[in-house]
């Protein structure tokens, strides 16, 4: 309701202020980028409340109407235009010279500033300014591997959405059947690693008394989750995926769960990349269901290693010739319904699955699994690789249906980030140590020739 009330307000503030400028409700100009970064240079010289809340609205329903040709034209006039004030630096650096004092090293700070970020800062005055920034820093990342240039306007965007996105400033719900239907739709669209076939496969994920779903919303993003995960509560780590999601399967009683299995978790908003709370969410939830179910005490996730085939088929060459046989029988969807042909290719992944976890890096001397170094980052650890956990399509193309179990131990998060963090270990169970040592050695080559 709040959040309701301030947009309304804005709206009427921005509305009063059109019309003391003159401004057109609507304007073909519109569409030409130029139009647009005058509109910025106005929006930084104005003092007034309502003239700067109407000219920050008329900019954003410009750049709107702007193509993808117009909008790389108004973020490549940011990169050039508006970056610090030359003259201000300077003269904020030679007082600094001549007389150094905190004062005057505040003062660099703040002439050093770039001036896109008070565009950004003004545009968010206007009604429904947040959503319309986080959306235009989504058309900026698609526009980015092709300019680079860019990326010092994106430097920017992420240090201001860092700052409106506080953990401070995120409220955590939880999803139930009862939630608003305009909630529930966006987390069907949202799901992002096991799809929500329809309404009634969402049911079953949130609706019983064994399973929970969590997200994070900002009050400037009314109805908008910002990144969820669901939970299935077990009397045991799950190692597979697909009875998780059974359409007819026997619920755990609540009395009987002792873990609770992070086994999906969705970022809704592109263009909050790089913005995270995804450690900060699942903290939190394992502390609402620790008040909520005191017999809960394993926390855990049940993770896909997205990347996992993708870099085997690209070291493949390096494995011995019966070894790439059998690689290559990968390829049948049904492979896992000859016994023979998978005990054969679990004899040769686990080993390599323990080495791609374990010992293979990127050029930065970090693992190369995404999932993976989100979760080590955060204090996991890596608990179980379990064989076919994940028998849909997409997880045969994408890991030979392999899945991953990081625990979250709550004595060791802080002592297993410190790990990760500063030295890039991979705090991993003696199992999975042992896959290694027990299968044969891969005789693959640290990917893109980092050292493993």
């Amino acid at each position: 309701m709040n959040g309701a009330f301030f947009s309304e307000l804005l709206t009427s503030i921005a509305d009063r202020g059109r019309n003391l400028l003159g401004l057109p409700a609507g304007d073909e100009a519109a569409r030409r980028s130029g139009g647009a970064a005058q509109l910025c240079e106005a929006l930084l010289s104005g003092r007034g409340e309502a003239s700067g809340t109407a000219l920050a609205r008329k900019l954003l329903q410009d750049y709107a109407a702007l193509d993808q040709a117009g909008k790389l034209a108004f973020f490549s006039a940011l990169a050039d235009q508006f970056g610090p004030d030359p003259a201000k630096l300077g003269q904020a650096v030679e007082a600094w010279a001549k007389e150094p004092s905190d004062e005057r090293s505040a003062a660099i700070h703040y002439a050093s500033e770039p001036r896109r970020q008070e565009v950004f800062r003004r545009l968010n005055r206007a009604p429904g300014g947040t959503a319309a920034l986080v959306d235009m820093r989504e058309d900026l990342l698609k526009l980015l591997r092709a300019n680079p240039a860019l990326k010092i306007v994106d430097r920017d965007f992420v240090h201001l959405l860092n700052s409106w996105f506080n953990r401070g400033f995120l409220v955590l719900r939880r999803i139930d059947w009862s939630s608003p239907a305009v909630v529930l739709e966006k987390i069907i669209r949202y799901e992002a690693v096991h799809q929500i076939h329809d309404w009634d496969d969402l049911r079953r994920r949130i609706d019983p008394p064994d399973r929970r779903c969590y997200a994070f919303f900002h009050p400037a993003l009314v109805d908008e989750p910002l990144i969820f995960v669901e939970v299935a509560l077990s009397a045991d780590i799950p190692g597979a995926v697909q009875p998780l999601l059974a359409e007819e399967r026997t619920p755990t009683a609540l009395a009987k769960a002792t873990t609770a299995a992070f086994y999906s978790i969705s970022n809704c908003q592109q263009g909050l990349a790089g913005v995270s709370f995804g450690n900060f969410l699942i903290k939190q939830v394992v502390e609402e269901l620790r008040r909520e179910l005191p017999g809960v005490s394993t926390f855990v996730t049940l993770s896909p290693v997205p990347g996992f085939m993708k870099w085997l088929r690209d070291n493949a060459q390096l494995l011995p010739d019966v070894d790439r046989t059998a690689l290559d029988g990968l390829d049948d969807p049904l492979w896992p319904q000859d016994e023979d042909f998978t005990a054969r290719a679990k004899a040769l992944l686990e080993p390599l699955a323990a080495y791609y976890f374990l010992e293979a890096r990127t050029p930065g001397n970090r693992p190369i699994d995404p999932v993976a170094r989100f979760h080590l980052g955060n204090g996991a650890r890596l608990e179980r690789i379990d064989w076919l956990g994940d028998t849909s399509p997409k997880g045969l193309a994408e890991s030979a249906g392999l899945m991953v179990n990081y625990l979250y131990d709550l004595d060791q998060i802080e002592r297993n980030h410190e790990a990760f963090a500063n030295t890039g270990e991979v705090v991993a169970s003696g199992a999975v140590r042992r896959l290694l040592k027990g299968g044969a050695r891969p005789r693959l080559a640290p990917a893109n020739g980092a050292k493993a």
